[in-house]
């Protein structure tokens, strides 16, 4: 059965906080449950914004992967690595620049808002142009299946589906294509080799989707093809040649509803973070500080929640209790501000314990975290040479 292989990479730009907890890692921890995971560090898409402080990401990369592991994201069920440790990735991302029109890469959405956003930067660079084509060698060189990502970034999957799409186009025919897909068909046995005809034949003649996706499901099943006749007959069903890049799709996440310390988003940009990993006095004395609702100037007078950054905070880490007698104090000033905020310390400080125990492992043997992203890179090289070697193939940049 073909795996569900997910991919994601995070941008190593400075130190990470809770914010990419709940948005981010904590879906990392659960989804190498379920699939297998690789996770990178994304160092050159670092670049694409950060090309004239490069000194932040070369900072910024051990403490990530060190947050990671922190998190809990496991190295024995998830794949970690450095994006440049893998240069088949810059490698299919310039062979992908040459059947990309630019317009593609001028209609992803992101580019002109980014541009906005950033606009103390000169981003009028190929780098910043291009990247949504490198995220899309980033996914396609490991045959992702899933990449999970927030609203905002679907487009960034339709354009690498597209890429992949054309790619298959203008390089699926192999020699001898047909041939080979016949006999592919007659090693999934008589009766799935019948099934598996009249599914493309009822698919191809009548355009029955429902068919494509049965006889998708059928060639899933069979753990015993080789990949290159899997790919053949993917290929052979939808009347195309042999896939050679893998359409991913967009596995949807719900945005973080981490808020920061003033009420905004949580963002290193609005200065109103936490660290994953920042120390005990720290983080009580920033919420023990944080502004509440302006209209309690006193202690006698009454407030309203819904006006206090608080109790944000307390819709992501309090129990209905808890938002009970928030509620029921701050409206009759039965409680006082400082109270408030101590079951956020509390259960803020209780997160980040196992996180500090984790990370301190790593922190008083940094050759654990080395091997790690060693034992990483090799895994992700291995399977980036493979895509590398059909796609030279297609292309026809093999000579012997």
């Amino acid at each position: 059965m073909l795996v569900d292989r997910v991919l994601s990479g995070m941008r190593p730009t400075g130190s990470l906080h809770l914010g990419h907890y709940h948005g981010v890692l904590k879906n990392w921890v659960e989804m190498q449950q379920k699939y297998e995971c690789f996770f990178f560090v994304a160092d050159w898409h670092a670049l694409t914004t950060h090309y004239d402080t490069p000194q932040i990401i070369e900072q910024s990369v051990w403490d990530m992967v060190i947050d990671w592991l922190a998190v809990g994201v496991d190295p024995a069920r998830a794949t970690l690595f450095i994006q440049s440790r893998v240069p088949e990735h810059a490698e299919l991302h310039l062979l992908l620049s040459m059947i990309t029109p630019r317009g593609w890469l001028e209609r992803v959405p992101t580019y002109k808002d980014q541009q906005e956003k950033l606009s103390e930067k000169d981003l009028g660079t190929y780098g910043f142009l291009g990247y949504p084509l490198l995220q899309s060698a980033d996914i396609l060189i490991y045959r992702a299946t899933q990449v999970p990502v927030g609203e905002d970034q679907v487009p960034h999957i339709e354009f690498t589906r597209e890429i992949a799409r054309r790619f298959n186009h203008i390089y699926g025919r192999e020699s001898g294509f047909e041939e080979k897909a016949k006999a592919a068909v007659k090693k999934l046995g008589g009766k799935k080799a019948k099934l598996y005809d009249e599914l493309r034949t009822r698919y191809q003649e009548q355009g029955d989707d429902e068919a494509l996706q049965s006889a998708k499901l059928l060639l899933d099943e069979q753990q015993s093809l080789s990949m290159s006749d899997r790919e053949r007959l993917f290929g052979y069903l939808e009347g195309g040649g042999k896939m050679i890049l893998f359409e991913p799709h967009a596995m949807l996440t719900a945005a973080s509803k981490m808020p920061g310390l003033d009420g905004q988003k949580m963002s290193k940009s609005y200065n109103n973070t936490i660290s994953l990993r920042e120390d005990e006095v720290s983080v009580t004395k920033k919420i023990r500080t944080m502004p509440t609702d302006p209209a309690r100037v006193r202690r006698t007078d009454v407030g309203n929640p819904e006006k206090c950054p608080v109790w944000q905070l307390h819709q992501v880490y309090s129990n209905e209790d808890t938002k009970h007698w928030v509620q029921q104090g701050c409206t009759s000033a039965g409680i006082g501000c400082i109270e408030c905020k101590q079951p956020v310390i509390d259960a803020v400080l209780a997160e980040q314990k196992p996180m500090r125990e984790r990370a301190q492992l790593y922190l008083d043997d940094p050759t654990l975290v080395r091997n790690i992203i060693s034992d990483g890179c090799e895994k992700a090289r291995k399977l980036a040479a493979e895509t590398m070697r059909d796609v030279r193939e297609a292309m026809g940049l093999i000579y012997s």
